[in-house]
């Protein structure tokens, strides 16, 4: 019984977070992409579709498994199986991108490493159709770059970066992200590409509560990649390896918003389906870009109609049918909101 008054206080904290939620100030947004369309095809996280991009790797590092089919996956929402459906193909969708990199506190010391991005952003835009965006943050987020194909482009920005103040408003610069990519064609794969520490430091606009809501009621994916001042963190590599996953996927919304709290980057990640990692040297930061940009290319599609659309937190477990030692790296939540 106190358990549930627990929970019921902390459900109504969220709904007074939310209800109070402000709005980040107006920056320039980008341009929508040429040739969008109004009447592409979405896929949305909605109560009739929830889209779960999956990733399914050999046991050890050995590569990524192909081939499953719709009858090989299991899909649990709160705990039920449900109705799917498995797009056979791997993800092969032209990608929108927002690439987020943190200027304030001590980012400045990563600018070397950041200002190398520009030829490593081609694995994400290898269709023709895929562009990029860069956003810079401190205390605020800035519009660096709009959407663009070009390298020469991106890298010039990249050469360019300005050290920004004491912030690292990573809570109102993931919102902003998604924003951004919420505005670009439907039919794309939508990816934001965070470089930041792992805890927020002076965001103003976004809540982790309202966080929480936000990326569970969105189709981006968030691939993390993080640096940490703790000589603990950098002492050796932290990359989530599927346990974590599990823990945060029965976690009640407390306790997402707690894992927010701590680190941010992470658990953006896991919720939206994505991966963290961390990187020390200017080789680790390399290949960690490198793997983000071939692992979005190599996730399943996977979509099912919730058989329970009850407003809230929801949790999300995928599986193969068989075993095959594999580690799955998939969404771990979504959210419906009441009246949806």
């Amino acid at each position: 019984m106190i358990r549930l008054k627990k929970l019921g206080f902390a459900a109504g904290l969220l709904c007074a977070a939310l209800a109070q939620a402000q709005q980040l100030p107006p920056i320039e947004p980008p341009k929508p992409m040429p040739g969008t369309r109004s009447d592409s095809p979405a896929i949305r996280v909605t109560t009739n579709e929830v889209l779960v991009p999956t990733l399914v790797e050999k046991p050890h590092g050995g590569g990524i498994v192909y081939g499953l089919k719709q009858s090989d996956f299991v899909v649990e929402d709160n705990g039920v199986p449900q109705k799917i459906h498995v797009q056979e193909e791997l993800d092969t969708a032209p990608v929108a991108l927002v690439v987020a990199m943190e200027e304030g506190r001590a980012g400045w010391l990563e600018f070397q490493k950041l200002g190398k991005l520009g030829p490593l952003l081609d694995t994400f835009l290898s269709d023709p159709r895929s562009q990029a965006a860069l956003v810079g943050f401190s205390s605020k987020p800035r519009l660096i770059q709009d959407y663009t194909h070009s390298e020469e482009e991106l890298a010039a920005k990249l050469q360019n970066l300005e050290p920004g103040d004491g912030g690292a408003a990573i809570l109102d610069t993931i919102s902003y992200g998604v924003d951004l990519l919420e505005d670009q064609p439907k039919n794309y794969r939508r990816v934001l590409l965070l470089i930041s520490e792992e805890r927020d430091h002076g965001s103003k606009h976004t809540k982790p509560a309202q966080l929480v809501s936000k990326i569970g009621r969105s189709d981006v994916l968030v691939l993390s990649i993080a640096y940490s001042p703790s000589k603990a963190e950098l002492a050796h590599d932290i990359k989530d390896n599927g346990e974590d996953r599990m823990l945060n996927m029965v976690s009640t919304l407390v306790m997402a918003v707690q894992a927010f709290k701590k680190n941010v980057a992470k658990q953006t990640a896991i919720m939206s389906g994505g991966e963290y990692t961390t990187f020390t040297g200017d080789r680790r930061f390399e290949a960690r870009v490198m793997e983000a940009a071939k692992d979005v290319r190599n996730r399943y599609l996977i979509t099912f109609s919730p058989s329970d659309p009850a407003p809230g937190l929801h949790t999300i477990r995928v599986r193969t049918v068989e075993d095959y030692g594999a580690k799955i790296v998939a969404r771990a939540n979504y959210w419906i909101q009441p009246g949806q």
